[in-house]
């Protein structure tokens, strides 16, 4: 017969760890001998060996006594769904490193990848940096609330930018934010707009974005606070017929008529 002590070490634990198997019911408390001693025999050293090896191997102490009296098949059942859990704990701690890894090449670990594979081609086009930090942040917002439609968005804003007139957009916008109001560059940046707008609507590809109006609102009241001469472009925008600016719709002549 065996003391704590001697049972912990043939197990390979130590004497807290065994106490605390008592504590919740996984290992029987034996009763105490004359002396006032508890000591262990052999099934006790199996059951503690087991116990160790289930705990190690990623099975929570609540589901090892389900699987220290099942039968084969069923202890076979009670593995493999336990190897799922763990293979989709495995993907979600890749998922954190690769965030974390962003993260310490200075990018947000809230910014999908795809996103930044964007912001990246326009740092490639010679985009300021101020003008790419306030993209960012919204594409963070937006990201958000698409999270399973962000990739598709952003591969078509890859697709965008093969339009020369919407390179040409971006180098203008790139110096937008210390524009006065009545910088010729905004007449400018409204024509090319105009110019977009109107092919998307004849593609067919306009609106659609998936947004709610409130949210709409916010990503546009960004954009005019960021930029002093954005309610100007906003205003040149309009009397060519669209309004908005993160989601850009068709204004009916009567609408906007003097």
């Amino acid at each position: 017969m065996l003391a704590i002590s001697q049972l912990a070490a043939y197990a390979g634990v130590t004497v807290a760890t065994v106490r605390h198997y008592h504590k919740i019911g996984l290992l029987p408390e034996p009763e105490r001998d004359r002396s006032g001693y508890r000591s262990y025999d052999a099934a006790a050293v199996v059951r503690l060996i087991r116990i160790h090896v289930l705990a190690g191997a990623g099975v929570p102490l609540a589901q090892v006594e389900d699987l220290l009296d099942a039968g084969p098949d069923e202890f076979a059942v009670g593995v493999r769904a336990i190897d799922k859990r763990l293979r989709a704990e495995v993907r979600r701690l890749q998922d954190s490193r690769r965030r974390l890894a962003r993260l310490a090449a200075g990018e947000l670990a809230a910014l999908p990848a795809s996103v930044v594979g964007y912001l990246d081609r326009l740092r490639r086009l010679g985009i300021a940096e101020r003008y790419i930090e306030m993209e960012r942040n919204a594409w963070i917002m937006v990201a958000a609330q698409l999270p399973d439609q962000i990739d598709a968005v952003i591969a078509q804003k890859h697709a965008d930018l093969d339009d020369p007139d919407m390179v040409r957009l971006y180098t203008l916008l790139s110096d937008g934010m210390d524009w006065t109001a009545d910088d010729p560059r905004v007449v400018e940046a409204a024509d090319v707009l105009h110019r977009i707008n109107t092919r998307a609507v004849e593609a067919g590809t306009a609106g659609g974005d998936g947004l709610d109006d409130r949210f709409v609102a916010l990503l546009d009241a960004t954009m005019v606070q960021a930029a002093p001469a954005a309610r100007r472009l906003l205003t040149l925008l309009e009397e060519r017929g669209w309004k908005g600016w993160t989601r850009v719709q068709r204004v009916l002549a009567d609408e906007h008529a003097p």
